[in-house]
C-alpha cells in the first residue's frame, strides 16, 4: 500500500511548475509506483492560456477548484469547466485551457509520467519509454 500526501510532496522533486509559468503539478503517483497511470494535482493559473496536445497520453480531469474554459482546437467546441465537471481527452485532443480563475485538478494519465516532464513545444509530454521503443 502505498500512502502519500500532497503536503509531503510540496517542494520535493514531485511538486513540478510549468517552464511557462502557466501550471503546477504535485504528482502524487508516478510511472515508478508500476500501477499503470499517474495521479497529479494540477493548478493552472487565472489569465493565462496554455496550448496542450497529449498525443502520447490519455488523461482524464476533474476539477476540484475554479473555473477553466477548455477548448478543443480541431473542432473549436469550447467548454467552461466548473468544481465537479470533468473531462477525458480520449482523442489525444488538441486543446487550449484559459482559467477564469484558479483552477485546480485532480489529474489522471495513462500510461504515467515518470514525474519531472514538461511540454513540449507541441503542448505533448515525450512518450514514455514503452512507446518511443515501439
Amino acid at each position: 500500500m502505498i500512502i502519500r500526501s500532497l503536503n509531503e510532496i510540496t517542494d520535493t522533486d514531485r511538486d513540478v511548475k510549468g517552464a511557462l509559468g502557466t501550471w503546477r503539478s504535485k504528482r502524487l503517483i508516478l510511472e515508478d509506483d508500476n500501477v499503470g497511470f499517474s495521479l497529479h494535482e494540477t493548478t493552472v493559473y487565472p489569465g493565462t492560456v496554455t496550448d496542450l496536445w497529449y498525443k502520447n497520453h490519455y488523461e482524464a480531469v476533474l476539477c476540484v477548484e475554479g473555473e477553466c474554459e477548455v477548448a478543443n482546437r480541431d473542432t473549436g467546441e469550447v467548454h467552461m469547466i466548473r468544481p465537479g465537471d470533468m473531462y477525458l481527452l480520449d482523442k489525444h485532443d488538441r486543446h487550449t485551457l484559459r482559467p477564469k480563475t484558479l483552477f485546480r485538478a485532480i489529474c489522471v494519465f495513462n500510461p504515467p509520467v515518470t514525474g519531472r516532464e514538461d511540454h513540449d513545444a507541441d503542448g505533448a509530454y515525450p512518450a514514455p519509454k514503452t512507446l518511443a521503443k515501439a
